[in-house]
């Protein structure tokens, strides 16, 4: 089975956790698997030091994002394909898995259209067209890289750096992207690894919900897991048989998500 798992920036301080790379070598052994990982939280705070102020938007539907000038798209390419995308490599090779690290930009992987402007919702609450800046939609993804890299054995790690029509590279998000990665390459699953044990309505853990049951809930999700949500039934509606949203946290996280012990499992029917 093929599975894609995209690793949360805020669990990705220090590298993704012992249990979680042993875990994964265990699942190696019979499945593949392709990793997209985040890494906000140290953008942002790289860029405090080097003196630059981020700032975040929010879209009408919800989703929360980094606004990303020409200033930010530098230290968001050095941070998230330099120092975040090597740690994970890192981590897993520490264990014997042989990983590769990508951004989009190697091998064309991930082609987007830069968006033009943004609308975003302003402090009074008011929608508000401003520049699009260096974000992006991803139109096409490099599959026979992909799937070159795991005929090879080898488990890919890309950063979700997209590359443009003039060549310029493009933030896109993570969730997105790995579902984009997911739908294009019929994955069997998509897993979201996070800070909490999945998608919390009523002040609990659900369990398992449809997608037809979820979207007249969409109001009731906080920013962080909108985007989640989102990507989760885009993934869905494009074939990706069934999306976990989980914690990275204690033993076997991704053995015991796939089992169906822990987390939220989304599927269509």
């Amino acid at each position: 089975m093929l599975f894609v798992v995209k690793l949360g920036g805020s669990i990705l301080a220090e590298g993704p956790s012992s249990e979680l790379v042993t875990d994964v070598k265990k699942l190696l052994g019979e499945h593949k698997i392709i990793f997209v990982h985040g890494g906000g939280s140290e953008v942002t705070g790289i860029a405090s030091k080097l003196g630059k102020e981020q700032k975040f938007i929010v879209s009408p539907q919800g989703f929360r994002s980094r606004y990303t000038d020409k200033e930010t798209i530098e230290i968001f390419t050095m941070v998230m394909a330099g120092k975040m995308n090597k740690n994970i490599v890192l981590s897993l090779e520490k264990q014997g898995i042989n990983a590769i690290g990508l951004s989009g930009l190697d091998g064309f992987l991930l082609k987007a259209l830069r968006k033009k402007r943004l609308i975003i919702i302003d402090e009074r609450g008011r929608k508000k067209v401003i520049d699009g800046g260096y974000t992006g939609r991803i139109i096409e993804i490099n599959t026979d890289l992909i799937c070159s890299i795991l005929k090879n054995n080898y488990t890919p790690v890309i950063t979700p750096i997209a590359i443009s029509e003039e060549f310029e590279p493009l933030n896109i998000d993570g969730d997105r992207t790995a579902a984009a990665i997911a739908s294009n390459l019929a994955a069997d699953k998509l897993i979201l690894l996070t800070d909490v044990g999945g998608l919390i309505l009523n002040k609990k853990i659900i369990s398992e919900i449809k997608a037809s049951e979820i979207k007249p809930l969409l109001s009731e999700i906080g920013h962080g897991m909108s985007t989640k949500v989102h990507a989760s039934l885009e993934a869905l509606k494009k074939g990706v048989k069934e999306v976990i949203i989980t914690s990275d946290s204690g033993k076997n996280p991704l053995s015991s998500a796939l089992n169906r012990k822990r987390g939220t499992v989304i599927s269509l029917e």
